[in-house]
């Protein structure tokens, strides 16, 4: 067990540093994409705000547009990313790493599926916890023990299926596919990329942790500080790792899917 975290630890490390260098020698470029993204959800939240009493039908439309954007600024940052990864002697422009429609379309449908898996799993768990309520136990118990494990549950599976964008700009693969790929290569590899977060986060808990210590200056210093740092930064690690734990995978059932598809 210590040995296989040393392994992960020494995969994690390999992963930022590499990530680091590519964000370094790109950071505006990045950054620029990484902030647009943060304007297209606020403005999304402001424009909600004021005309969700002018007409619900405009509200619904402007809400479909923005998600619409966000999404496709969204793949277009992973996209670049990818060329970046794959051209590093040449200037890769944002404009010719724009997702294609087909990209986008299977985007959204794996965002379905992936909102689908996710409360599917919360059944579950709802399910099974159901009959216990039956058995005598302290409802409040039953209650929390079904929560806590829902959350573990609901973590798991989302860090399991949070890879598939990858596979659909990357691989150009269909929304169920992309699913599935997420599962398989993601399979051993769990304790690595929740040591990724761990580093990536690191940040975000550190303002926390100012913030109940009442430093609220420090904590708004190192909370700017991680917003244009370890958000750019996360974006680039997170591609990173896809890259090197999809290279790496060897399934038994499609052991050469990630190589032979176009």
């Amino acid at each position: 067990m210590i040995n296989y975290l040393k392994e992960s630890t020494f995969a994690v490390n390999e992963v930022i540093q590499k990530a680091w260098g590519i964000t370094k020698k790109h950071y505006f470029s990045i950054a620029t994409l990484c902030f647009l993204m943060f304007i297209t959800a606020s403005a999304s939240s402001l424009m909600a705000f004021f005309i969700k009493d002018v007409s619900k039908v405009l509200s619904f439309v402007m809400v479909i547009i923005f998600i619409m954007l966000y999404f496709t600024i969204n793949l277009s940052l992973f996209k670049y990313i990818f060329h970046l990864m794959d051209d590093e002697e040449n200037d890769v422009k944002i404009v010719d790493t724009l997702p294609t429609r087909l990209q986008i379309i299977r985007f959204l449908i794996a965002t379905l599926y992936f909102v689908g898996c996710i409360l599917g799993v919360y059944l579950v768990v709802i399910l099974i916890a159901f009959p216990f309520i039956y058995t005598g136990i302290n409802i409040s118990i039953v209650k929390n023990v079904a929560i806590s494990v829902g959350i573990i549950a609901i973590f798991i599976t989302w860090l399991r299926i949070s890879f598939f964008p990858f596979f659909i700009i990357d691989k150009n693969v269909g929304p169920f596919e992309s699913i599935k790929l997420s599962l398989a290569t993601t399979k051993g590899n769990f304790t690595k990329i929740l040591l990724l977060l761990v580093v990536l986060g690191g940040g975000y808990l550190i303002y926390l942790l100012l913030n109940y210590l009442h430093w609220p200056l420090v904590a708004f210093i190192v909370n700017i500080l991680s917003s244009f740092i370890i958000v750019p930064l996360s974006s680039v690690a997170l591609t990173v790792a896809y890259r090197k734990i999809s290279s790496e995978y060897q399934g038994d059932e499609h052991p050469d899917i990630l190589h032979n598809i176009v």
